[in-house]
């Protein structure tokens, strides 16, 4: 059960009451005020006011000041006049129950129009912001379509003066076209009174030679002439097929028993070093190949991840270890991880595999001849 709060002091002028209420130690933030123009109720946990107002007071203009543990009221009356007490007196419980349930109707009802009122406001706002903003877009449309009708405009005014350009060019071209001909039949008409000039002369010259033999001349020519002409080709097409190669030389360049031999020779290779190794199942048939392998070391190592580089060497290996880069790469990368001694294994074995030398993986016999900072993995094969 709360506490009821009797330590408050008031006073009064003709148009408000200035009530002053302490805290007693409670957080601010814990503090419930609930004011009405009969009602003052002020709830802070364990403690409670509860005030019956002598008359009713404005309580939309009345204000509340939290501050150094104390609530300060000021409390505008809503008819000039002095009040006898803060609180009206000889009131039973009944009706303060009735006066605590009409203060929370007012308040609700007072509570449910300022919602309606606040909803009414921003159904308003909204309706005046989509206006402004039909308006703005109305505004912006018909600048557009002005924009475009301009510049259609514009186009056409310029398609207009191309097209005129173009006729007028046509005009131009075609008055000098027929200006040329006219000039290439007067230059005929010209050549043609020359050409029959020269041939009534001819003939005037030529009227005692006979006739015959020229005829019979003329004629000769004319056969050679179309003996010597040849008769059109006929249509035809030319198919040619390529021998499929699986070695980039030419055909006629190699050896095709020795090649298919060879070809034979690495498949069964393949074939019975895959059949021994369990981890090739799920690699694919480009994946099995050594030089695969060891391109996919060196990009490896060229990315410094040395442990997946020595993973594809020592595959490449297992597939073959008859090649001595193999070893000098894994060398190489048994250095970068500070492994000394499997890089002097690996460096040992690939110098006994160029000499053709066994050695011993426990007793690596070359070690003093592999300088100390061992160099040759920069050149990576």
């Amino acid at each position: 059960m709360p506490l009821q709060v009797s330590d408050y002091s008031w006073q009064q002028t003709k148009t408000a009451v200035f009530l002053s209420l302490p805290l007693k130690g409670v957080c601010v933030r814990d503090t419930d005020v609930f004011c009405t123009e009969n009602y003052l109720k002020v709830n802070f946990p364990p403690f409670l006011f509860e005030a019956f107002l002598y008359a009713p007071i404005d309580d939309e203009s009345s204000k509340a000041k939290i501050g150094n543990d104390t609530i300060v009221f000021t409390l505008y009356k809503k008819e000039a006049a002095m009040w006898e007490t803060l609180a009206v007196t000889g009131v039973d419980k009944e009706m303060m129950q009735r006066i605590r349930e009409k203060s929370i109707l007012q308040a609700q009802e007072r509570a449910k129009e300022a919602t309606e009122a606040k909803a009414a406001a921003k159904r308003e706002d909204q309706k005046y912001a989509l206006s402004v903003m039909m308006k703005i877009e109305e505004e912006e449309r018909k600048k557009i379509e002005d924009m475009k009708e301009n510049e259609r405009i514009k186009a056409t005014k310029e398609l207009e003066a191309w097209k005129e350009y173009q006729r007028k060019a046509e005009e131009q071209k075609k008055i000098q076209k027929e200006e040329k001909l006219c000039q290439r039949e007067k230059q005929i008409k010209e050549e043609r009174k020359k050409l029959k000039y020269k041939t009534s002369t001819r003939n005037s010259a030529s009227r005692n030679l006979a006739p015959k033999g020229r005829s019979s001349e003329n004629i000769f020519t004319e056969k050679l002439k179309e003996d010597s002409i040849p008769a059109p080709r006929s249509v035809g097409s030319i198919k040619i097929n390529f021998t499929p190669r699986v070695f980039p030389t030419a055909l006629r360049e190699s050896q095709v028993a020795e090649e298919e031999e060879w070809l034979h020779k690495q498949a069964e290779a393949r074939r019975a070093m895959n059949t021994d190794i369990p981890e090739l199942c799920d690699l694919k048939e480009e994946e099995k190949n050594p030089e695969w392998l060891k391109d996919k070391g060196n990009k490896l190592f060229a990315t410094e991840n040395y442990l997946a580089a020595i993973n594809a060497y020592n595959l490449a290996i297992r597939l073959n270890n008859k090649m001595p880069l193999l070893y000098l790469n894994r060398a190489a990368c048994h250095l970068k991880l500070k492994n000394l001694h499997k890089a002097i294994e690996d460096s040992s074995k690939k110098f006994c595999s160029l000499e053709g030398i066994e050695c011993q993986a426990s007793e690596p016999k070359l070690s003093h001849h592999i300088p100390c900072d061992l160099h040759v993995y920069i050149h990576m094969a």
